[in-house]
């Protein structure tokens, strides 16, 4: 397929792929293998969602990640993976090995739906962490075995950091979700920048739940999802949505186009979901009806993306897609 608009990134040929099934008109579409990974993929684990992986190479393996694996303490834990291809994935039984931090903010309590970018020679890690309350811990590494803890970025009450892959306007830049102690019941997405990756301020709004009658998967929160990429039509987000429905919460995904320089201004913004619970291992589990999107592999060269995305909270799908198809779609489907 032909790439009409310019994406950035680095050059994935091999990335892990499948067609669009036969007779299909959907613009994102899942793994005839899904889930990829299984609840009981650790000795230990009651369920592996909402995680991330990015290209790294190390020995055999072709792929890094970092994994939720919620054990049968149930308890929030992270862990470190490689994979070969992408789908096939070798996850470690011990926790990911964080060092460095202030004892003040050190101490582990719990730590939920990482993310990592690729910014210069390092990854970083945001997660949800643990710290009188959920907010943004902060994390990098070079060789994913040893990860250097910063400062947490926000104030508790804080979910959903997402780091851009390039500084802005010279800043390291991140979007975030400011929430409460329990399960939030409102969010909205805000931009935020930093000088050093401790100190964060310039805090901008970027959007809010939709109106019910507008767009109902989206009209109770929304939150950022992968690490956003960038194109010649802006950076390209896909960002989950709740809805309180009369069978509970349901987590869909859709997708959001923002401004290169000022990414707080949305330019476009999708009325239907690209993936809402529909499947099986989407709709039953831990919680049911959740699909809930935290990393991203593409080429440039093809627009080919694949999208990692926590299913029910409790095992982990893939779905496949254009770039340029979705970007087509964000912009024909966009309630601005």
């Amino acid at each position: 397929m032909e790439c009409k608009y310019k994406i950035e990134g680095e050059p994935l040929p091999d990335m892990p792929w499948q067609e669009r099934p036969a007779g299909s008109n959907e613009v994102l579409w899942r793994y005839s293998a899904n889930p990829i990974i299984g609840r009981h993929a650790l000795s230990t684990s009651n369920s592996i969602f909402n995680s991330a992986v990015v290209p790294f190479r190390k020995g055999e393996y072709n792929y890094a990640g970092v994994f939720r694996c919620d054990d049968t303490n149930r308890r929030m834990r992270i862990h470190v993976g490689f994979s070969v291809d992408g789908l096939k994935w070798d996850i470690r039984e011990e926790d990911f090995r964080l060092t460095g931090a202030d004892a003040e903010v050190g101490e582990w309590v719990y730590g939920y739906d990482p993310r990592v970018a690729k910014i210069g020679d390092k990854y970083y890690v945001t997660w949800c962490n643990g710290y009188h309350g959920p907010t943004i811990g902060v994390a990098w590494t070079e060789d994913f075995e040893t990860f250097h803890q910063q400062e947490n970025a926000f104030l508790p009450y804080n979910r959903n950091g997402v780091l851009f892959p390039r500084k802005i306007n010279g800043n390291f830049a991140m979007l975030s979700r400011p929430s409460d102690t329990g399960h939030t019941a409102f969010g909205d997405i805000f931009y935020s920048e930093s000088p050093d990756m401790e100190f964060w301020g310039r805090h901008r709004h970027v959007m809010s739940p939709a109106p019910f009658e507008v767009s109902a998967w989206q009209c109770m929160k929304i939150g950022a999802g992968p690490v956003p990429i960038e194109t010649s039509e802006g950076w390209l987000l896909f960002y989950h949505g709740v809805l309180r429905s009369c069978n509970g919460y349901v987590y869909a995904f859709g997708s959001a186009l923002l401004d290169r320089e000022q990414p707080w201004k949305v330019t476009a913004r999708s009325g239907p979901y690209l993936i809402s619970p529909r499947e099986l291992y989407e709709c039953t589990g831990d919680v049911p009806n959740v699909t809930f999107p935290c990393a991203a592999l593409h080429d440039p060269a093809t627009g080919r993306i694949a999208v990692y995305y926590g299913c029910a909270d409790t095992v982990t799908g893939v779905a496949f897609g254009y770039i340029p198809e979705i970007i087509d779609f964000t912009k024909k489907n966009s309630i601005l």
